[in-house]
């Protein structure tokens, strides 16, 4: 069993609605864009597909996407969608789990590599991509840069969002190299408060390109966003791309 947490049936019921915002058509252009040029004319395959936010769309757009997921509840969302001829989904671990045949894309979206909280696992699931590419093929991740720069000592604690249905903040283990991301949500009119919190293993871009290197996979690109703005040193999240050698 890997170490990421399993998200329960009452997280995958209700993920779609909070997640409204990222799943619109103007969120999801710029994503789906960029992932269908790196496909080409191949199969993709996304890790922790969830419900199919973004692997639903991306097979509409003509890319044939095959999906891993470990959590069955969100596998069953995803299954109402689209049926498992159109887009299949294997229940199983990002870093372990294999399917069958080869890809020209796979990637992993919406800092999900963080639920993996060892270093050990998540150098796995980049070997399980260079598992499943083509030569030539290429394993894209979207992920935050960790918000250190933020902490003045003493300070634990990073707000992310404060907004007047929800309050979002992180707390860090700097040793171990682990946030808690907290969630406060308001449910209903009766204008209580939903607590949640989630454990994630942060990583930073140079130990990504590591990771990869012990794959066998080079880096070919790093943006800041999904439209390609440059990555700098005041980027708050950067898109990587990883290329198997041919």
């Amino acid at each position: 069993m890997t170490s990421s947490e399993l998200w329960s049936r009452a997280t995958a019921e209700r993920y779609d609605a909070e997640e409204a915002e990222s799943s619109s058509a103007a969120a999801l252009g710029p994503v789906l864009d960029f992932l269908t040029e790196l496909a080409g004319q191949g199969r993709a395959l996304e890790f922790a597909i969830g419900t199919g936010r973004v692997g639903v769309p991306l097979r509409e757009r003509g890319v044939p996407v095959v999906g891993i997921e470990l959590s069955a509840p969100m596998a069953e969302v995803l299954r109402r969608k689209v049926d498992e001829d159109s887009l299949p989904v294997v229940l199983g671990d990002m870093a372990a789990t294999v399917v069958p045949g080869e890809f020209t894309l796979v990637y992993l979206v919406y800092n999900t590599i963080t639920n993996l909280l060892t270093q050990e696992e998540q150098v796995e699931c980049f070997r399980n991509a260079a598992r499943h590419l083509a030569p030539g093929g290429r394993f894209v991740i979207e992920l935050g840069v960790p918000p250190l720069r933020f902490l003045p000592p003493g300070q634990v604690a990073v707000p992310f969002d404060v907004s007047e249905r929800h309050l979002g903040f992180d707390t860090f283990d700097l040793v171990e190299q682990v946030l808690v991301s907290h969630h406060f949500t308001r449910d209903g009119a009766d204008g209580r408060y939903r607590r949640g919190s989630s454990r994630h293993r942060y990583a930073w871009p140079a130990e990504l390109d590591l990771m990869a290197r012990i794959a066998g996979l080079d880096l070919e690109r790093r943006v800041a966003d999904w439209d390609g703005a440059p990555f700098t040193q005041d980027s708050a999240k950067h898109i990587s791309v990883w290329r198997k050698p041919v």
